[in-house]
């Protein structure tokens, strides 16, 4: 069993904003993939699903950002499951936008969504990096992560998430360098 989290805010007003591109990724996952319908659970949304005989569990914190770790902390001690089986999707301003890198374990790099999870589980999960760039200056970037995705933006947008869908059957696998150069190769 793993559980993959998506970071983001809950409510129609912050849907299209880049610090929400953690729930869009897995809405593509469990579209493309089959999962079972969104129900609330662990102060979220959940979906289960497979990939192969890996169970996977989807979650979107209800919590807001910077308590997500609280709903990850639930769905892991309800499981019995470790840091480890935890992979955590989320907005990286120190990518390129639309840039996919995975790793494991380190900092938070100001990320209250990253910090919240490091707080209430430790840092040793996986994290999916979705670069989102950065704005050009500190004081921009609170306006920045909480704004949605340009127009001229969207078609990037929808091929990455597709090129995550698409690919994150590697995740599941535990093939992180394959996901990351699959996902770069659908994305040219």
């Amino acid at each position: 069993m793993q559980i993959w989290v998506g970071l983001g805010n809950p409510g129609p007003e912050y849907a299209l904003h880049r610090h929400n591109v953690g729930f869009m990724a897995l809405d593509v996952i469990a579209d493309m993939h089959g999962f079972f319908a969104w129900k609330k659970q662990f102060q979220g949304w959940s979906a289960e699903g497979r990939f192969g005989p890996e169970k996977i569990l989807l979650l979107k914190p209800a919590t807001f950002m910077n308590e997500s770790g609280r709903a990850i902390r639930a769905a892991m001690d309800f499981y019995k499951l470790t840091p480890e089986d935890v992979t955590v999707f989320h907005d990286e301003l120190d990518l390129a936008p639309m840039k996919v890198k995975v790793k494991r374990g380190g900092g938070t790099a100001g990320h209250n969504g990253l910090r919240s999870t490091d707080k209430h589980i430790g840092p040793e999960f996986r994290r999916v990096r979705i670069g989102i760039g950065h704005p050009g200056h500190k004081d921009r970037v609170h306006g920045y992560v909480l704004s949605n995705y340009h127009k001229s933006e969207t078609d990037a947008l929808t091929d990455m998430l597709g090129a995550i869908g698409a690919e994150a059957h590697w995740l599941a696998e535990g093939d992180d360098v394959r996901f990351m150069n699959d996902v770069a190769l659908r994305l040219g």
